[in-house]
């Protein structure tokens, strides 16, 4: 007998502060990041029993190193979860963390699970190199033309947009200033006290000649790579990074960070059992892939699906959270896709905020039910393009 479609919750949303690489996270283990907004986001559903929870999704780009051996299943463990719950990393690559909650939210769907929880983790501080703390490529994605787009780095690829969209560097310069002052803006309001939950930071230090140790306490509250002193001029003298002629620069292109985020979601019948308050319903995600050298433009494959599925139009969208992988991507898919600029990124994005890989869709779905529930916007959108080729899109309703 087929089970009816059911529809699935978000209670709770959380997110660390997202710190620069080797900022002040460097010292953090990225399983005790993870473990934090986890045992947060189960907080803020005092009255649920934890030991509901059917799984616990991690999306993360590298996962190896520190935050290998199935770092879902340590990040749960470190948590002080019961035993009985389990955990699965997954790996999309910089939609990872918006995987993690599609997925979740389809266990429920389907009537296999009533409670999950989805979350990202990514330390960059961690990983040696983008391609991770071994690099292999296989022969083959040198054998011919079709295959090199694959082994491009990802600021090659956003060269290549540039060209093939026009985007010039004082749009790519221009964007990514307004992206710093809308984020410093917001942070300055406070509007992401809502979804950061502060961490402490511990570090031992040398105390002395004596051979003692001192113990040294930093609470982590807001992100850090935001900076009021961005402007045209500062970000004009940088030079082109990855293309001598080219005009992709370190301050135009998102921050490698450090940072974690975790969902909670339900079915209706837990709301019921146990009177929570949903803060969003699940809509749809889609996925699509493009040629490998342009693949900053896969939201424009992605997101018309994601809004078929939902049975919207974008012109239904209040919020959209448009991963800012790079300047230059960003507003070729907004010359592709009219969006509102208005409506996309309203409180900056990642060339301000960071871009900790996989942790980044579960951060900016943290951010989108949150800006939601405070503008009484109803539909919100998290988009971001994807390595090697494709994009992704996830819509959600505000309850």
């Amino acid at each position: 007998m087929s089970k009816q479609i059911q529809d699935a919750y978000i209670v709770a949303a959380v997110r660390t502060p997202v710190a620069k690489r080797k900022g002040m996270f460097r010292n953090v283990r990225p399983d005790d990041l993870l473990a934090h907004v986890l045992r947060e986001v189960v907080a803020k559903a005092p009255a649920l029993d934890p030991a509901l929870i059917g799984d616990v999704i991690v999306g993360c780009a590298m996962p190896e190193a520190e935050q290998g051996m199935n770092v879902a299943r340590i990040g749960v463990l470190l948590s002080g979860l019961p035993n009985c719950v389990p955990g699965v990393t997954i790996n999309r690559f910089c939609s990872s963390g918006l995987q993690a909650v599609s997925d979740a939210a389809n266990q429920i769907r389907l009537g296999q699970a009533d409670v999950m929880i989805a979350a990202g983790i990514e330390s960059m501080t961690v990983m040696n190199n983008m391609m991770g703390n071994k690099v292999t490529v296989s022969p083959a994605v040198f054998a011919n033309d079709e295959n090199r787009g694959i082994a491009y780095g990802m600021g090659l690829t956003a060269e290549k947009v540039a060209a093939q969209w026009q985007i010039s560097r004082a749009a790519q310069d221009t964007f990514a200033v307004e992206s710093h002052r809308r984020a410093c803006a917001a942070i300055a309001a406070g509007r992401f006290q809502a979804e950061i939950t502060p961490y402490e930071i511990v570090e031992r230090l040398p105390g002395g000649q004596d051979g003692t140790v001192r113990e040294r306490r930093r609470l982590a509250t807001d992100d850090e790579g935001a900076r009021t002193d961005v402007t045209l001029e500062s970000l004009g003298s940088l030079r082109p990074v990855f293309h001598a002629g080219g005009s992709v620069t370190a301050g135009n292109a998102s921050q490698m960070s450090d940072g974690a985020a975790a969902v909670l979601l339900v079915s209706e019948r837990m709301l019921k059992q146990f009177n929570l308050i949903p803060l969003a319903r699940f809509c749809s995600f889609a996925v699509a892939g493009v040629p490998p050298e342009i693949m900053g433009i896969g939201p424009v494959a992605a997101i018309p699906r994601a809004l078929q599925q939902a049975g919207i139009h974008q012109q239904d969208l209040d919020w959209i959270e448009l991963n800012e992988a790079f300047a230059a991507q960003a507003l070729a898919v907004l010359k592709e896709i009219p969006l509102d600029p208005a409506k996309v990124n309203p409180q900056g994005g990642a060339i301000a905020l960071g871009h900790p890989l996989g942790a980044t869709g579960a951060i900016r779905t943290a951010t989108l039910v949150h800006g939601l529930q405070r503008t009484s916007g109803r539909y919100g959108m998290v988009s971001m393009c994807i390595g090697t080729g494709m994009g992704a899109a996830g819509v959600f309703e505000r309850m």
